[in-house]
This record gives C-alpha cells, sequence and structure tokens, in this order.
C-alpha cells in the first residue's frame, strides 16, 4: 500500500511546492482535487499546455498523480447538468491519459426524496455512459462511498448491476462508519472486489458540530484505523491510502505544514 494527500488539504499552494513537499514527506502519490482556487483544473496551464514540466518534476521527486477528483455527482436527472458531467470526466480522462493516472473520482450525490430504486435505475444509467469514457481512456470512474452511496449494500447493487472494468469503488473510511455505524469488515466483505482507492482522515464525535462529528489529526478521533488496516491487507489491497485533509472545507484546522508529515509518521506505524 502506498500514500498519498489529495490537494484539498493544501488549497493555498502552488502545484510546486504541493509535488516538492510530497516528496520531502514521503509520500508516493498526490490526489488532485481542486488547486488553489480552482476545484475544476483541466484548463489550467499546469496540467494542459504545461503538462510536461509537470510530469518531469512529479518523476524527478518520485511522486505520481494517484487520482484526479472531479465534482461529478452521479445522481442527477437532469439532461443539461449529465453532459455537463460527461463533458467534464472527457477532459479528466484526458488528464489521465496525459498523466498515466489511473482514476477519476466521482459522487454519489444526493437522491433527495426520489425512491431509491429509482434513484438507482438513474445512476445505473449515467454510470453505464461514464463507463464509456473510462473504458476509451484505459482508466476506471471510482464512485465515493458518501452522501447518499454509502451504505454497503447500496454500493454492491450499484456496482453488480453496472458491471464494468471501467467502474469501481473509492472507500472514503469516515463516511460509512462515522455516519452509518457500518463495520469496515461489513462494509470490505460487501464491496472490496471494487475497492481501487481509499480516503483516510480521522474524526471526533462532537454533537455540536455539523455532522455530529469534526475533523482532527491521525490518531486524536474515533476511527478504527487499525481495524480498517488489518481488513484491507486481508483483502489483499495494494492501492493508495490517500490523506483527505478537508482544509478547503475547514480553515480552522492545522495547517497542511503539521497535518502531512503527521499523517506519514502515524501510517508507518500503522503499517
Amino acid at each position: 500500500m502506498k500514500l498519498a494527500f489529495s490537494t484539498l488539504g493544501c488549497p493555498r499552494w502552488t502545484l510546486d511546492k504541493i509535488i516538492r513537499s510530497a516528496g520531502s514527506y514521503g509520500f508516493q502519490g498526490v490526489e488532485v482535487r481542486g488547486l488553489q482556487d480552482d476545484l475544476d483544473i483541466t484548463r489550467r496551464a499546469e496540467f494542459t499546455t504545461g503538462a510536461t514540466p509537470t510530469l518531469r518534476q512529479l518523476r524527478d521527486n518520485d511522486v505520481e498523480i494517484a487520482c484526479f477528483s472531479s465534482s461529478v455527482m452521479l445522481s442527477n436527472s437532469d439532461t443539461g447538468s449529465s453532459e455537463k458531467s460527461l463533458d467534464e470526466l472527457t477532459r479528466y480522462a484526458e488528464l489521465c491519459v496525459a498523466f498515466e493516472t489511473p482514476y477519476i473520482r466521482i459522487f454519489g450525490g444526493s437522491i433527495g426524496s426520489v425512491p431509491r430504486q429509482s434513484a438507482l435505475e438513474t445512476a445505473i444509467t449515467e454510470l453505464s455512459k461514464m463507463a464509456d469514457i473510462a473504458r476509451d481512456a484505459g482508466i476506471a470512474i471510482l464512485v465515493e462511498t458518501h452522501d447518499d452511496w454509502m451504505r454497503a449494500d447500496h454500493m454492491k447493487s450499484l456496482m453488480t448491476a453496472v458491471s464494468s472494468d471501467a467502474i469501481g469503488l473509492l472507500w472514503d473510511v469516515n463516511h460509512p462508519f462515522m455516519f452509518l455505524g457500518e463495520a469496515p469488515a461489513t462494509t470490505w466483505r460487501e464491496t472490496g472486489a471494487w475497492v481501487r482507492h481509499t480516503h483516510w482522515k480521522d474524526s471526533k464525535r462532537n454533537p455540536r458540530a455539523k455532522h455530529g462529528f469534526e475533523p482532527v489529526l491521525m490518531g486524536d478521533g474515533d476511527l478504527p484505523h487499525q481495524e480498517i488496516y488489518e481488513v484491507l491487507k486481508g483483502g489483499s489491497y495494494s492501492g493508495y491510502l490517500s490523506l483527505e485533509w478537508e482544509k478547503r472545507w475547514h480553515p480552522e484546522i492545522p495547517e497542511p505544514e503539521v497535518a502531512f508529515p503527521q499523517y506519514v509518521e502515524y501510517m508507518k506505524k500503522l503499517l
């Protein structure tokens, strides 16, 4: 297993600093979720006209782009929004080819008042269209365990129905456990066959916080990291353990200069 961090954790850093810091801290990968003021980075020069020097710098620092994390929402039946999502995914797929990156992350999204079966049918239709884009690029699109798509049985139903090597899952280890109380062993038993990438973090229960818990440094919260690691190891998972330090959404939490090296040291002990 390898270590990465999401750029969600360093929204003020330049790409140059991101790559240099990843190498010096001991990360093998970077997950691109926005850069400075842009969440959608598919038109930024660092990844388009300037891709060659960016690739050179990544290689010089022994770092790779592990995943491009998009803002695409799967639960979206609006035709116009669907077309925009497919266009965004096409641009990300082009970046995946240029940077030899295997994955694009998408969100499940909220289903609102739509019955679960109807939402599932819509999601299957949309995800099948997305699979064509991924297949043509030789990559995979990963649905994150997030929003109304966290429960293991829901995700298993979706993956089984789509049944494509171009579609997989991103297991955010926080969400099923903290929102639903779902045991890591259950998550893996039902969905492990499709998990290609993982998000790691720690959070502490706090009834005053927005979702009933707040982000904290690794080891300071309630996530059973050792148990999760053992589940992954037992399932022969060999992908990335990517730190999703949500500094962009929680400016009050410690700076990346604190959180990133602390994650590496914590995970070295865990592994």
